[in-house]
């Protein structure tokens, strides 16, 4: 069987999924920007959290401990939440949209006259992209194994007494 090099090891596979993501985010970051996505509580929240995947990244690149690795997974579920969400909120604000335009629509005209709306509802979406494409990264990632032994600071554990 062949196997792809990186997927498990880590090899060049991790790090170029990592600059993806961040190159992913900042992207992002500057294209909300520039939209001048900020005029509300719930739009800044895209934003800070896009600066929190910039943080965890870096961290995560600099230093892939146990902890990095794990706040990493955490803003990228964030994100994923985020995308959900937002892709609802969109969806949502278009319906209202679309239903003060013609209030007669309803079904399956509705729905296709709100997700192409106004809003781009699917947008969002991205950042749920993004999302899932931290947790592939950190898969499996080498600083979350177990098997190697809790360490006190200052106590050397001698490779013979490893169970």
């Amino acid at each position: 069987m062949t196997t792809i090099r990186g997927l498990g090891d880590g090899g060049m596979l991790r790090p170029l999924l990592l600059a993806l993501v961040a190159i992913g985010a900042a992207g992002l970051e500057v294209e909300l920007l520039l939209l001048e996505h900020f005029e509300s509580v719930l739009q800044w929240t895209p934003l800070v959290l896009l600066g929190g995947v910039l943080v965890a990244a870096a961290l995560v690149w600099r230093r892939p401990s146990s902890s990095t690795v794990r706040f990493f997974q955490a803003v990228m579920l964030l994100c994923v939440a985020a995308g959900v969400v937002g892709v609802f909120l969109y969806y949502r604000g278009n319906v209202e949209f679309e239903l003060e335009r013609e209030s007669s629509l309803r079904g399956a005209k509705l729905f296709w006259e709100s997700i192409r709306g106004a809003t781009p509802a699917l947008a969002p979406g991205a950042m749920a992209q993004l999302g899932l494409l931290g947790l592939v990264y950190s898969y499996r990632h080498p600083a979350l194994r177990r098997d190697s032994p809790v360490q006190s600071p200052g106590i050397t554990i001698d490779s013979s007494e490893r169970p």
